[in-house]
């Protein structure tokens, strides 16, 4: 090593010694993200067989294909779940075996879900189906639809968020968001046949809740008025409630815990909304005044 290199590493041990908060040196074991993003992705085929396969499916073996493919999720997720409660809570190392016991219980009450995850995102396509004029087919939509890969990451993470599992639902979403632009915090609730037309940029925060049928575009956030009382706030209703059948366009920004979009409302492209909004309204914004100069 050279006495450049040695002076240059000498300082960068210097500072994991003094920022402590991003250094995990000789603690427990992280999950592994990229594993994290392979258990995801066999999960989706799945929930959507014979689409992601590199070979035709046939009907003949599926069972024994399935079973394997819930045998080699069940054994890579109950790893990744292990090292992350025990890396978000390092003082149950001392009950390693208890944990272990719980994990693999709740990584089977998450693998009986897959049924209804199916359910949902078979609305979903259909929704996008028939909400789109530019889909020619249900294939065209599950195979390139960003709107529909970041509904199915939600889904799949939305049931591990729910059983309580620390970490990886956020890494399962962070995932779709940086493939696709869509964020969706695992923790939102969303009903069936939701459509997300285009998608990027749109933000659904955590203790957002969505019916059924409603259809958002581009650039939409539902999402808190204020993060000023950061941690203080966590776990309190931040994000709106956005009823049946509605529908928002682009850019519309919708914020706070306590406003409710009502049944069968829209809300135009741009529109900033603080309040409640009653059932069957439509929101627009002004039309800006346009000067043209030669």
């Amino acid at each position: 090593m050279s006495e450049k290199t040695a002076q240059i590493v000498k300082g960068i041990l210097d500072s994991y010694q003094e920022h402590t908060l991003t250094t995990q040196i000789d603690k427990v074991s992280q999950p592994n993200r990229e594993t994290v993003v392979g258990v995801l992705e066999s999960i989706r085929k799945l929930v959507f067989p014979g689409f992601f396969e590199v070979k035709n499916l046939k009907s003949e073996y599926i069972e024994y294909y399935v079973g394997e493919l819930i045998e080699d999720i069940r054994y890579h997720l109950k790893k990744q779940m292990m090292k992350a409660y025990l890396c978000c809570d390092p003082a149950t190392c001392g009950f390693a075996g208890a944990i272990e016991q719980q994990v693999g219980e709740k990584c089977d009450e998450f693998l009986m879900q897959i049924g209804k995850i199916r359910e949902y995102l078979e609305t979903d396509v259909q929704a996008a189906f028939d909400g789109d004029p530019a889909a020619y087919s249900m294939e065209e939509i599950i195979y390139s639809y960003p709107g529909i890969y970041a509904i199915t990451v939600y889904r799949i993470a939305h049931e591990l968020f729910v059983l309580g599992v620390p970490l990886i639902p956020r890494i399962m979403t962070e995932h779709a968001h940086g493939k696709t632009g869509i964020d969706i915090h695992p923790g939102a609730t969303v009903g069936k046949y939701f459509f997300i037309d285009h998608g990027t940029g749109i933000v659904i925060g955590e203790t957002t809740t969505i019916g059924h049928h409603v259809k958002i575009y581009q650039g939409v956030t539902l999402g808190g008025l204020s993060t000023k009382g950061g941690q203080a706030i966590k776990g309190t209703k931040r994000h709106p409630d956005i009823q049946d059948y509605v529908t928002i366009y682009s850019g519309a920004s919708i914020l706070g815990g306590t406003t409710v979009i009502g049944e069968g409302s829209t809300i135009g492209g741009n529109a900033f909304v603080t309040s409640s909004v009653p059932a069957n309204t439509t929101v627009l914004m002004k039309n800006p005044e346009l000067e043209y100069k030669s």
